[in-house]
């Protein structure tokens, strides 16, 4: 396989763009090698500039669960674009995606468009703390939330710990307020009220997919409500990425647990930039300009986001039995990955969640971002670099989830079941 135009891309890129990319994981640091640069998107294909096709398992990192150039959301998009690209003022389209998504999720009662997923983390974050007048939060080590400055921060060794900043540039201040837990461990929960007499909320991606699959069990969600309840704080659900991904309804169909709060991104937009955070009315009566927790942005409700986002559930809401069916499909393959694996000597862990998916390389089964931490990154790293050359682009990080679409065919499942095959023999 020839990526000489990639190289030469991409060391331009290096010369204009920090690492060469607008997004770090991009830049193959996990896997080595270097990124392809696309040209297109068909269907459950990647092209690149050099005119090698993949079969796309990232999917834009979620978003497109109907394919890269859905007809139905493109044509949508197409027509929003003729009407023009942003106004800064209300469009009918923005209430008609907020009372579709509110009519789905029974967790939302009112909604607020943003741009990403890191705003609306952000600004659902803010709005608890002016909603209980506090200012701590609790979040899980291996969750992530976007990159704002108090969800930057990384755990120390041994119990829970009160945050401090993973990146240089946050000051310890803007962390000192974040204490961090255990994935599916209530006692650390537990532990974070006893050292803070003022936590304002607890969030947590119920079904992580930024440190691997990984998802919370019920019995762990269902006693981290019961905490909150306890002490007054409000529980966020993080579904920018597991939202209308996993399921149609949201994580509380799937696990019985309610949240105060909801953030989504990703496909809601189609395949747009775009976020929402919702939730309770009492709560988001806080919001300015209703309340006096302020939040804004130009491009909020963008027209365009709308349209695509509107194309996009809609027709999820109207075909509710694909999930089933991408599911089966996902379950497929990671049935297919692990018998190969066992086949050829080789420790893997699976796990799907609809259309998500997620394997590590090791023996036992993940349940936290200290287990997935022992998984074998090597491994991956090489099966990662197989694969690509064999015309399969995955995640490029250990710690990061794959995405069936709909345009994933059963044909194309059996292809990278038998190049995982081979791979994990030279393995």
């Amino acid at each position: 396989m020839s990526i000489e135009h990639s190289e030469i891309a991409f060391e331009k890129a290096q010369q204009l763009i920090p690492g060469g990319v607008n997004s770090p994981v991009r830049a193959f640091k996990s896997v080595g090698g270097i990124p392809r640069f696309i040209a297109r998107g068909e269907g459950g294909y990647l092209v690149d500039i050099d005119d090698n096709r993949y079969v796309d398992y990232v999917q834009s990192w979620g978003p497109l669960i109907f394919g890269h150039r859905d007809e139905s959301i493109e044509k949508a998009v197409i027509e929003a674009v003729k009407h023009g690209l942003s106004f800064g003022a209300p469009t009918e389209a923005e209430s008609e995606l907020a009372e579709l998504i509110i009519s789905i999720y029974d967790s939302i009662e009112k909604i607020r468009f943003v741009s990403s997923g890191t705003e609306a983390v952000m600004s659902a974050i803010r709005l608890a703390r002016g909603f209980t007048g506090r200012d701590d939060i609790v979040k899980f080590t291996g969750c992530y939330h976007g990159h704002s400055d108090a969800l930057l921060v990384q755990a120390g060794s041994g119990a829970v710990t009160f945050g401090t900043p993973s990146s240089p540039g946050v000051p310890a201040d803007f962390t000192k307020h974040t204490l961090l837990a255990e994935y599916n461990n209530i006692d650390s929960v537990r532990q974070c009220f006893k050292d803070s007499p003022g936590i304002a909320c607890v969030i947590i991606e119920p079904i992580a997919g930024n440190m691997g699959l990984v998802p919370a069990t019920k019995d762990f969600l269902a006693e981290l409500r019961a905490v909150c309840n306890e002490y007054g704080a409000l529980l966020i659900f993080d579904e920018v990425m597991s939202g209308f991904r996993a399921c149609l309804h949201g994580a509380e169909s799937i696990t019985g647990t309610k949240p105060d709060l909801v953030t989504l991104g990703k496909v809601i937009g189609g395949g747009m930039p775009v976020g929402a955070f919702g939730g309770r009315r009492d709560i988001m009566a806080h919001l300015s300009p209703e309340g006096g927790v302020y939040q804004a942005g130009t491009l909020s409700g963008n027209p365009v986001a709308m349209a695509a986002g509107l194309a996009s559930i809609n027709k999820l809401k109207t075909n509710g039995r694909v999930f089933g069916v991408l599911e089966e499909r996902a379950k497929r393959l990671m049935n297919g990955f692990a018998e190969a694996a066992q086949k050829n000597n080789i420790g893997l862990q699976t796990d799907v969640r609809g259309s998500m998916f997620g394997f590590f390389f090791c023996d036992t089964q993940i349940g936290n971002f200290a287990e997935a931490l022992k998984s074998d990154t090597e491994r991956f790293a090489k099966f990662h670099a197989a694969m690509l050359d064999a015309g399969f682009y995955f995640a490029c990080s250990q710690f990061e989830t794959g995405f069936i679409c709909t345009a994933t065919t059963d044909a194309m499942i059996e292809e990278t079941i038998a190049a995982a095959n081979k791979i994990f023999g030279e393995l």
